[in-house]
């Protein structure tokens, strides 16, 4: 027998309130820009917290975050734009307008760690070591920066009827479901998700503090990639929206390739017992961190 959810209360269903949190004459404030700058102000605090931890300079991590931007923003822009480049070819001043959406955060992390490689080069410290710091800031970012999709009313998935189901408004729902109302809330299963991999990744930093157990540098940030991508792979399969590259949806390709990345970099590190290729040479006897 079919469950039927549709007489459950209202309370259950999301509806976007819409992108703008508030309009002062010409100038709007919008809900997405609003959150990534959140995110980003909560990641700087909170990787500066963990570099005293770790008997870092903090103000290293300060300057690292504005390379990030530098990298990350950018990059999660072209990434998107060239996968819907027939979605801009006819007005290519639109590639600009990101307050509007339309990033992808594989292309944000790209974009990232190019920064993040040519910021330790030129102060001459460990990528591994920096991006251990950053990897909780960063996947806790994406937790808040996905409720922005939840406000632009995108990044949803296929129509469905279950209790927490979202509304999407008529003029964003793709032709082939122009009929349905209600949608899969993708940014909240991911959001979740990403909540977890952070509760994953802040327990093994603290833990490794007081050697239980003792990881060695770079660990946290391969654990970031199958932890995240895991998540990745299943959530967009309920997308309607992917970024689509022939038949395959990008966001898995790459998520597959991140899952194998950080199962590789963990057993070069744990069972070849050898620290990862960095940008400075790595001193005998290093590799781990209390």
């Amino acid at each position: 027998m079919a469950l039927d959810f549709s007489t459950l209360p209202l309370a259950f269903q999301f509806t976007s309130p819409g992108p703008i949190l508030v309009k002062l004459g010409p100038l709007s404030i919008r809900w997405y820009g609003l959150l990534i700058a959140t995110a980003v102000l909560i990641g700087v605090i909170l990787s500066q917290e963990l570099a005293k931890r770790r008997n870092v300079n903090p103000e290293l991590l300060g300057d690292l975050f504005f390379w990030l931007l530098i990298g990350a923003i950018p990059g999660a822009r072209l990434y998107y734009v060239f996968f819907e480049w027939s979605k801009y070819a006819p007005t290519p001043g639109k590639i600009f307008a990101i307050w509007e959406g339309g990033i992808a955060i594989h292309g944000a992390i790209l974009g990232g760690v190019l920064a993040a490689l040519i910021f330790a080069k030129i102060k001459q410290v460990s990528f591994w070591q920096l991006a251990d710091l950053v990897a909780p800031s960063l996947i806790l970012g994406q937790a808040i920066g996905r409720w922005g999709n939840f406000f632009n009313s995108e990044a949803f998935g296929d129509p469905t009827n279950l209790p927490w189901k979202l509304y999407i408004p008529p003029d964003h729902r793709p032709l082939e479901y122009a009929s349905f109302d209600y949608f899969h809330p993708t940014f909240l299963y991911e959001s979740l998700w990403d909540l977890a991999v952070f509760a994953l990744l802040i327990t093994l930093f603290f833990r490794s503090l007081s050697g239980k157990p003792r990881l060695k540098v770079g660990t946290l940030f391969l654990v970031y990639w199958p932890a995240y991508s895991l998540g990745r792979l299943w959530i967009e399969g309920f997308r309607t929206d992917s970024l689509m590259l022939g038949p395959l949806r990008m966001a898995q390709v790459v998520s597959s390739l991140g899952i194998l990345f950080g199962l590789v970099g963990l057993a070069w590190l744990y069972l070849l017992k050898r620290p990862l290729p960095d940008v400075v040479p790595t001193p005998k006897g290093d590799g781990e961190r209390g």
